[in-house]
C-alpha cells in the first residue's frame, strides 16, 4: 500500500517539483515611473519645506515627507493599493498646494511645486484606469 495522498507507482504529490524558470516582470508602463519620480519628488519637496529649515520637524515628518516616501516604496514593489492610495492623498496635497499658493506670498513658489507634482501623481495614477474605461470597445 502506498503513502497518503499519492498514486500507485506515479510522483508523489509532496515531492519537490522542479522550479519553473522565473520569468522576467512585465516592463513597467511610463505612468509608473512618472508616478514613482513624482512621490520621490514631493518628498523631497517637503523636506526641503519643513524639515530643513528647523521647523514643524514631527508634523513635517509624519504628515508630509514620509507619506509620499511609504508610497514610492509600494510603487516600487508594484503595489496597486499604494497608487490608489497615492492619487487619494494627492488631492490633499494639491488641496494644501493651493491654500498656501493663495494665502502664503513666502512659500507660493513651494505650494506652486507642490501643485505640479499633485497633479502629475493624480493623472499618473489614473491613467491605466482612465484608458481602461475611456478607450475604445472593441466588438
Amino acid at each position: 500500500m502506498s503513502g497518503a495522498g499519492s498514486a500507485p507507482g506515479g510522483p508523489r504529490e509532496d515531492a519537490p517539483a522542479s522550479s519553473p524558470a522565473p520569468t522576467p516582470a512585465a516592463p513597467r508602463p511610463r505612468a509608473h515611473w512618472v508616478l514613482l519620480a513624482s512621490l520621490v519628488a514631493l518628498s523631497a519637496l517637503f523636506a526641503l519645506w519643513y524639515l530643513l529649515p528647523g521647523k514643524h520637524w514631527i508634523a513635517g515628518l509624519s504628515v508630509f515627507v514620509l507619506p509620499p516616501a511609504l508610497l514610492a516604496a509600494g510603487v516600487a514593489l508594484r503595489s496597486r493599493l499604494a497608487a490608489y492610495w497615492a492619487g487619494v492623498l494627492a488631492l490633499f496635497w494639491f488641496c494644501h498646494g493651493v491654500m498656501l499658493a493663495w494665502s502664503s506670498p513666502d512659500e507660493r513658489l513651494y505650494a506652486w511645486i507642490e501643485l505640479i507634482l499633485a497633479l502629475a501623481v493624480i493623472f499618473s495614477a489614473n491613467l491605466a484606469g482612465m484608458k481602461a474605461r475611456l478607450g475604445r470597445k472593441r466588438g
